[in-house]
């Protein structure tokens, strides 16, 4: 999930409205994971995208670089800077990817508004290579989960296992396929983020929407 780092730990969750009002919650009244802080990116990002199930190729394959990315650093920090990277990485797109160089690198560690990491540029590139060769890279991604997402009922973030089983299982066999950067701790994140594990905290308003 996106506090794997402490930058991310999140302040004490927001109330909920009133239980007798009948107008909707406006957003800021929402419950939410506790993770998630009161900034407008953070919120978005939460309310419409973290944990909803994808089976959009190039979304998997986004999130998965993004992740990698993430590495020793804030999922925020990555949520700030996504449009720049967006760009950078040629808008995520593997077959364009895949045909960069050690030169591409090169240009990019010259950007400012990028997250400067040779290890991690280059990965982007052998990913894109990697995710190419497979058959059916979402039908690989979902495997971990038998095709369907896991509905957990946490209380707390913390309740979730920094790597459960099913990370476990995706990092070996993404490894297996010559993939870097997804050690069994980012592929956690990964699949909570593209929806295999549904992870929202039981006190969440995302909870009971993405449960049922």
């Amino acid at each position: 999930m996106p506090p794997r780092s402490p930058a991310t730990a999140a302040p004490a969750t927001v109330p909920a409205a009133p239980a007798t009002s009948s107008a909707a919650p406006a957003a800021a009244d929402l419950v939410r994971c506790r993770w998630c802080t009161d900034d407008p990116l953070y919120v978005r990002y939460h309310d419409g995208e973290w944990g909803v199930p994808s089976r959009d190729p190039r979304h998997l394959f986004e999130m998965l670089i993004l992740e990698g990315f993430q590495a020793g650093l804030s999922w925020i920090t990555i949520l700030r800077r996504r449009e720049a990277l967006r760009a950078a990485l040629l808008d995520f797109d593997p077959e364009a990817l895949a045909r960069t160089d050690e030169a591409w690198v090169q240009d990019r560690m010259q950007d400012a508004t990028l997250i400067r990491n040779r290890l991690k540029l280059r990965a982007a590139g052998a990913n894109a290579r990697a995710w190419l060769a497979l058959p059916d890279p979402v039908g690989l991604v979902w495997s971990v989960v038998g095709g369907r997402p896991v509905i957990h009922h946490y209380a707390a973030p913390e309740d979730a296992p920094v790597a459960g089983p099913e990370a476990e299982a995706l990092s070996r066999l993404l490894k297996r396929h010559g993939f870097t950067f997804v050690g069994p701790t980012i592929c956690q994140s990964y699949l909570q983020a593209i929806g295999c594990l549904m992870d929202h905290t039981t006190d969440c308003h995302r909870h009971r929407a993405l449960a049922g």
